[in-house]
């Protein structure tokens, strides 16, 4: 019928296949097609069963986003769920690969699914700000029950097929051939014969009201400000308790609000940047294999780096200076593990697999086999200079040396080695086998190919890679100091750690900056201002007085027997009004908004220089660096975004306010930002 929609027989049964590569995305050039051929399909008496698949290597992976906010073209998805029900024959979804989204929404409109054994099945739209919008809140709970509907729905988590045939979505899961075993399926429901109860019509039992909305009320304390998993929520209700029609029409009203929100479009903004961000000029590069990999430091890092790479099914070679260090390292590695089977996350095979990944070693001469070589040690240029000395002594040729320094010049570290040109900087996350960013620094030297391999890399070990120039602390590190510069100031002048705190949490952040600092380690920050010859007199004395935060019990707050949350402790109060009085400041009320304007608009203007030095390719790069790396809302956006919602001229206005108030650079405003409010936009969306 068309390109993107064909029909083929196999004698009365019809096989409508969907071939929109990669992901089958149900767009407009789709759907007209895909319904012209169900409405033929509907009227052709030699047709007893119609099946719905997908070429390629998935089934429909969703609805196209770009087309969201837009004028909709007719027929949309919901018209052709419409069409489907109106069917009498059976009609059957063969799902492969994931059906997500708008995709499980047509699927729910078909009689039966049936599915190849590693399929996924799930409804994100959540992840983008949404609710699914053609009826799947209200399809769904009729088949698996409302608690497990809404689950899946206000989560976004995809399931798998046999969970989702245990839970009644899917009729049937099958290990090969799956279009020859969904023609059988079709052939024999046919042949039994019908009538065939769309979904609309179905009922999966009585709903615990009292125990969905204990759910839901757990679900809404983790949403942390977002509008859709609470949107989420209220749709699945009403397929409960009100009518199909009302539900499916409460469920729409809900979906426009919603697409219309900034919330929505700072979420489809960062689903659009972090694909943006992976993309380099590689045209005609041939990438660099990967076989093994060596890390240099079996610590916090070194380690947790090590189980990001045993993770994503690469051999790693873990060395340190002596065996106890490293069994030490090990240890924790395993013990690592085996809190993921406790806590059902990873089986005790998978285990297994991964500790048989990794070997241990205190000779460098065991890197000589590495494909790829991290460097994780301590934070000081002349250590990481003699060990990358050793590293140009036996590394093979061709092999890519990385370091994991998180502030250091890694151009002066290149120029200390005979081969420039395969260094570069892999600046994992703490803990670095779960956070999801990963900064790839790209030296001034640094191989187009060795670029893209890393690249490449990054994904497969499931990291949000951006690439990033050098500078000091490069983008993300960069931009918290710009964004802490205040803090000891708010202090002293009058704020108390917790009324920071509460201001970061209140605006979306999951911690604000002490509670943060003290997670982190106090002394990190207090070893990397004396390395730079600065000074903050209340963090600085905290750590003189060996107050490190969470590991030592105690910081800016206090942990007692262990916890995670710290209560204020009135010797830092007492300790803040101190060197208040020691410089002569008088305390007064500092509020909320003028906390925020302090801390996160020099941030934005941080990040305006780091775009003008072009250390950044895009806004929409930094943005995703702080939302998957340090926090940031995602319901903001990221930083970058979140200044096009507030505006620049605001932010120059305050910003102008507060330099004249403190003389500070931090609060002078960058070219860029000036540019951007006279031309009233920069690229601060990533949709298209």
């Amino acid at each position: 019928m068309s390109d993107f929609v064909k029909i083929s027989r196999d004698d009365d049964i019809a096989l409508v296949t969907i071939d929109n590569r990669p992901v089958n995305a149900l767009s407009f050039h789709v759907r007209g097609p895909l319904m012209q051929a169900l409405v033929s399909l509907r009227d052709d008496a030699s047709v007893a069963a119609i099946i719905i698949a997908c070429a390629g290597r998935t089934f429909i992976a969703g609805a196209d986003i770009t087309e969201f906010g837009k004028p909709v073209q007719q027929p949309d998805l919901r018209a052709l769920i419409v069409t489907l029900e109106s069917i009498t024959k059976p009609t059957v979804a063969a799902i492969h690969g994931t059906a997500l989204g708008g995709g499980l929404e047509l699927a729910l409109g078909c009689h039966f699914r049936v599915a190849d054994a590693g399929a996924k099945l799930g409804l994100p739209e959540v992840k983008l700000g949404l609710l699914p919008g053609a009826g799947g809140t209200v399809r769904l709970p009729r088949l698996v029950g409302a608690v497990k509907a809404l689950k899946m729905i206000v989560s976004g988590t995809p399931i798998g097929a046999t969970e989702a045939h245990a839970a009644g979505l899917v009729d049937a899961v099958f290990e090969g051939d799956l279009a020859t075993h969904a023609v059988n399926f079709a052939r024999e429901i046919a042949r039994k014969g019908g009538p065939f109860t769309p979904v609309r019509d179905r009922n999966a039992g009585e709903t615990n009201l009292g125990a969905f909305d204990a759910e839901a009320a757990d679900l809404a304390r983790k949403a942390r400000g977002l509008e859709a998993p609470l949107a989420c929520a209220q749709a699945v209700r009403n397929a409960v308790t009100l009518t199909f029609d009302e539900a499916l029409a409460a469920e729409r009203a809900l979906f426009v609000k919603l697409v219309a929100s900034d919330q929505s479009r700072a979420q489809r903004h960062l689903f659009f940047a972090e694909r943006e961000a992976a993309k380099i000029p590689a045209k005609g590069i041939v990438k660099r294999r990967i076989g093994r990999v060596g890390v240099i430091g079996a610590g916090t890092m070194g380690g947790g780096i090590a189980m990001a790479f045993a993770n994503g099914g690469y051999p790693v070679t873990l060395l340190e200076t002596s065996q106890e260090v490293l069994d030490r390292g090990l240890g924790t590695i395993e013990k690592n593990y085996a809190v993921s089977v406790s806590r059902g996350s990873l089986s005790e095979d998978a285990k297994r697999q991964r500790l048989a990944q990794f070997k241990g070693s205190t000779d460098y001469a065991d890197l000589a086999d590495c494909d790829l070589i991290v460097e994780a040690v301590f934070e000081d240029m002349a250590v990481k200079k003699e060990v990358f000395g050793k590293l140009d002594a036996i590394a093979k040729a061709g092999a890519i040396l990385a370091t994991n320094t998180s502030y250091l010049d890694i151009n002066e570290i290149a120029a200390s080695i005979s081969r420039p040109q395969d260094m570069l900087g892999l600046h994992f996350f703490s803990p670095a086998n779960v956070m999801k960013l990963l900064e790839i620094v790209r030296a001034d030297k640094t191989a187009p190919d060795a670029l893209a391999t890393v690249v490449d890399m990054a994904r497969r070990i499931g990291k949000v890679a951006v690439v990033v120039g050098v500078c000091h602390g490069f983008v993300g590190n960069r931009m918290l100091a710009a964004r802490g510069s205040e803090s000891e100031a708010l202090l002293l002048e009058g704020a108390t750690p917790g009324q920071i705190d509460k201001a970061f949490t209140d605006f979306g952040w999951p911690m604000g900056p002490f509670q943060m600092g003290d997670l982190a380690g106090l002394d990190i920050g207090w070893r990397n201002r004396k390395a730079r010859g600065l000074t903050a007199a209340i963090a600085d004395t905290l750590c003189e007085q060996g107050r490190f935060g969470q590991k030592t019990g105690r910081g800016f707050y206090l942990y007692e027997a262990g916890a995670r949350a710290g209560v204020p402790d009135p010797e830092v109060e007492t300790l803040i009004r101190e060197k208040a009085a020691e410089k002569g400041i008088k305390p007064r009320e500092i509020g909320a908004e003028e906390i925020i304007e302090r801390t996160l608009y020099p941030l934005v203007n941080e990040g305006a220089k780091i775009l003008e030095e072009k250390i950044a390719a895009r806004a929409s790069d930094i943005d995703v660096v702080w939302v998957n790396g340090y926090g940031f809302p995602i319901g903001k956006g990221g930083p970058m975004f979140w200044a096009g919602l507030e505006g620049a001229a605001r932010i120059i206005d305050r910003l102008d306010h507060w330099h004249r108030q403190t003389g500070k650079e931090v609060f002078k405003p960058a070219p860029l930002l000036k540019r951007m409010a006279e031309i009233g936009s920069w690229e601060t969306d990533a949709t298209g």
